[in-house]
């Protein structure tokens, strides 16, 4: 076993690889950028080396900057994780040509999967079964149009160099090709510098089902059974689990063959995944080999019992797989959800900014947290913004998605906009409980998961200001205790003045709401009052837990609730629906954040214009495209607010904005 690895990837997978590298007792060498100086994988790592700026470019991508610190430091392997340079030939033949041991499969391999057009053809030949369509390298616009003509609509446009949802485009009409062809080609041509592309025929409500494998270098190759990956939203995996609610065993065990003869066909050794297609029919067609671990890999090791990292370094030591394949177990079922920085109600944005909380379930032995991040941390604009995978494991799928819930309850990230409520809503959506969702489920119907945000119900918002009131009176009674006359009736807090008998007014604000509320009462006990209301709200024997629940008693009926104070706000759970809640000035209003600049096209977030489609004095309509920018590797369309006249055009092709920066302005 190696006695010193390199880890050239940054966040989630760098900690995750250390992680199994020290139980095997593996000094750990780690690399960072610019952005990343105080990341928790360089503090996690044995000792860390700066390679370059902030820009993958300038750090993660660079070959020679990684391959000096390898090196220098006496790494005798690298892994690469996932991303960057995990799936790039000719950084897997510089490590080889180094004398360093690559994590991962040759560069050779890489080459018959890293065009997805090759791929096909190579599929093809042994007898995988894939989907009809073009992988010609004649890429004449007129060719490509005749092609898909010929293949017929629904169709897909694929970078037939590059993965992760990037470069797709599903055209249902002939009419529609050219634009998505030319959004598509310049698509991929950002991310992965080539913007070669195939079409195939699109299976229509597919469900997305990989197949783990592994092979070692002495000939033995085989499967860990499949991930069920469905839940997507424009191509990006939202939730993983395994087994698959849609597989037989019969099925199955067919496309565990497949997936065998696929890393047979192209020499494979190490981790890889084999990703089909399934119709609605149980016909699977190969997609594409990614010659890589891949993010949602731990609903694997919680169901098999394996540790992947752990068998990638003991193949690339040389060491063969310690088991055949009737040895492989699937025990229970395990279930994946990524945490990301992002705004669902924008679009889905990535985010960026300081977490300035970040409390998530204990680990245990149906709950596991890999991350990249801890609170204190930023969450740059530079990467990908995932902040955690959240796994959970139970004997049943029933089980599993009631620990997935009861977990993502204790969930609390503050700081930039996470998909929190987006995920609490989606783990309980029939498509999702029945095990139905295809791979375009959320795309036809985001609307159903993605609801507008509305106040609590009316007893809850009296549940949080009696909440607020305990929590000043627990910290007055703490504060009065560590002063010089503890036992002063001052320090009772229960907001007694002459005249009034202790009454006191709250202003909350929940879901863009103000809502003002009138309070008598200590120690656990309320008469609430909403203002403008005669009706007296009665919170009794309120109790704030340590472990983060509330008990009271609201006009007699007993409740239990989630409930985290603090001074300026209130997170309320009731066990289906989160609510935060912040506390404004006893005479305060709340926050608008209208429309305001109808007149201004802004940049939605930091990120580089691609194509500016306007110019001064042109006329636009409301809704019309004006710019497309790019940011983390994603286009965004950016689109007149209003119908006008462009007064002024502030940015160009190339340029590189912030966020709120205007960019076309309409007189």
């Amino acid at each position: 076993m190696f006695k010193t690895l390199l880890i050239a990837n940054r966040g989630e997978i760098a900690c995750r690889v250390i992680r199994t590298a020290r139980r095997l007792g593996i000094r750990t060498v780690a690399v960072y950028s610019d952005a990343d100086a105080d990341a928790q994988h360089v503090r996690l790592a044995d000792e860390a080396h700066r390679i370059g700026g902030p820009a993958p470019g300038e750090s993660y991508l660079r070959f020679d900057a990684i391959l000096e610190v390898a090196k220098k430091t006496g790494a005798e392997a690298i892994h690469p994780g996932y991303g960057f340079l995990s799936e790039n030939a000719d950084f897997a033949d510089a490590v080889a040509a180094a004398g360093i041991a690559f994590v991962g499969p040759s560069g050779a391999s890489m080459r018959k999967m890293g065009s997805k057009a090759g791929a096909k053809e190579l599929m093809r030949a042994h007898g995988v079964p894939v989907v009809p369509g073009y992988t010609g390298e004649d890429q004449d616009p007129a060719r490509l149009q005749r092609e898909a003509d010929a293949i017929g609509y629904p169709l897909m446009i694929k970078a037939a160099h590059g993965g992760g949802g990037k470069g797709m485009r599903i055209v249902r009409a002939p009419a529609d090709f050219a634009a998505a062809l030319e959004s598509c080609q310049r698509e991929a041509k950002n991310a992965f510098g080539r913007d070669r592309v195939l079409l195939e025929r699109y299976v229509e409500k597919p469900r997305h089902i990989e197949i783990q494998v592994f092979a070692d270098t002495h000939g033995q190759v085989l499967h860990l059974n499949e991930r069920e990956c469905s839940a997507q939203r424009r191509y990006q995996k939202v939730l993983e689990e395994s087994p698959s609610p849609f597989l037989t065993p019969a099925l199955r065990e067919a496309m565990g063959a497949a997936a065998v003869q696929a890393a047979k066909a192209i020499d494979y050794v190490n981790a890889g995944t084999v990703e089909f297609i399934v119709g609605q029919d149980g016909r699977f067609y190969f997609m594409e080999i990614n010659t890589r671990l891949q993010v949602e890999h731990p609903v694997t090791e919680l169901v098999t019992g394996l540790d992947l990292v752990e068998l990638q370094l003991r193949v690339a030591a040389g060491e063969p797989l310690p088991f055949a394949q009737a040895e492989v177990r699937q025990q229970g079922h395990a279930i994946e959800l990524r945490l990301y920085a992002e705004d669902p109600a924008a679009g889905f944005l990535p985010g960026s900014g300081r977490l300035e909380r970040l409390r998530l379930p204990a680990p245990s032995a149906h709950v596991r947290l890999d991350g990249g991040v801890v609170e204190g941390d930023t969450v740059t604009i530079f990467y990908d913004p995932m902040i955690a995978k959240l796994i959970v494991w139970d004997e049943t799928r029933p089980r599993a998605l009631a620990r997935l819930r009861e977990a993502l309850m204790d969930c609390d990230i503050r700081g930039p906009k996470s998909n929190i409520d987006f995920l609490e809503a989606l783990v309980r959506h029939p498509s999702v409980v029945e095990g139905t969702i295809d791979t375009g489920y959320l795309d036809r119907a985001l609307d159903e998961v993605l609801t507008p945000a509305t106040p609590p119900p009316t007893p809850l918002l009296a549940l949080a200001a009696a909440a607020v009131l305990l929590r000043e009176e627990e910290a007055t009674r703490t504060n009065a205790a560590a002063g010089p006359d503890p036992t002063s009736p001052w320090a009772i807090a229960d907001g007694w003045r002459l005249g009034h008998g202790g009454a006191r007014r709250l202003v909350l604000e929940a879901a863009g709401q103000r809502h003002v509320l009138n309070a008598r009462g200590h120690g656990g006990d309320y008469a609430i009052v909403p203002d403008g209301e005669a009706t007296t709200i009665r919170v009794e024997g309120l109790r704030l837990e340590h472990d983060g629940r509330a008990s009271a008693r609201i006009d007699g009926r007993s409740v239990l609730v989630r409930a985290q104070v603090d001074a300026t706000t209130v997170l309320l759970h009731d066990g289906t629906q989160r609510w935060l809640i912040g506390r404004l000035g006893a005479y305060a209003f709340a926050g608008q954040t209208g429309a305001g600049g109808e007149g201004t096209l802004k940049a939605p977030m930091p990120g580089r214009v691609v194509l500016m489609k306007v110019a001064a004095g042109e006329v636009v309509a409301e809704g019309q495209e004006c710019a497309v920018m790019e940011a983390m590797k994603m286009e965004l369309s950016l689109k007149a607010p209003r119908a006008g006249t462009v007064k002024e055009v502030r940015a160009a092709a190339g340029d590189f904005v912030e966020a709120d920066a205007a960019l076309v302005v309409l007189e």
